[in-house]
């Protein structure tokens, strides 16, 4: 089991162990990995894990003296199989906390069910619209005025668990997917580090 958290009569809580899962340049994990670094923070990144061996996020979380762990989907015969083994990783490392950064991979209801309110995900919409993937895209096509980033707990319902935080952005005239991904991945890189600090601080409560 992942360890909990106590917190004795006069001592300091210490920080969540938490692993970030990556599937490619992990920029909301960098985001995740500078922030935790400041005092006080309620989460210690300790492990970054990837299901694509090329991960760019790999080697920034080497370089910052964290773990990084290659876990290639492909080289399992099925969802479930893979997902065990990721469970085994986070719980050989004594993992409270998950935090999902770019992973592109759906989880079924066995692994989001053991880790449920321990994991969470961010999301490049203003949840509970547009669910799912071409976000910008679909925001676009659709004429909407704003846009934004959610952070969220993961449930084996797609991008539907309890809201933790989220920010609009306002579609602009001339907006692309391009230009209008780029303006919401900044707001995601400010959401993401604030959102890991209050789940943290639930989930310390809770142990």
């Amino acid at each position: 089991m992942a360890s909990r958290c106590r917190q004795r009569a006069g001592s300091r809580v210490r920080p969540l162990r938490t692993a970030i899962l990556i599937s490619g340049r992990g920029s909301n994990m960098m985001a995740l990995v500078d922030s935790a670094r400041a005092p006080g923070f309620p989460a210690k990144i300790v492990v970054v894990i990837s299901n694509r061996p090329d991960a760019a996020g790999l080697d920034f979380a080497r370089v910052n003296g964290i773990e990084a762990v290659t876990l290639d989907h492909k080289a399992f015969p099925s969802r479930e199989t893979f997902e065990k083994a990721l469970d085994e990783i986070l719980r050989a490392r004594n993992i409270d906390l998950v935090a999902c950064a770019g992973f592109m991979r759906v989880m079924t209801p066995w692994l989001t069910s053991r880790w449920r309110g321990r994991m969470i995900n961010i999301h490049p919409s203003v949840l509970p619209a547009y669910k799912g993937l071409h976000t910008h895209e679909r925001v676009l096509a659709d004429g909407a005025k704003t846009h934004g980033c959610t952070v969220h707990y993961v449930t084996a319902e797609l991008d539907d668990g309890e809201i933790i935080a989220q920010v609009e952005v306002p579609v602009l005239p001339g907006d692309t997917a391009d230009s209008l991904a780029a303006r919401v991945l900044v707001e995601e890189h400010r959401l993401y580090p604030g959102a890991l600090a209050k789940a943290a601080r639930a989930q310390a409560k809770m142990s």
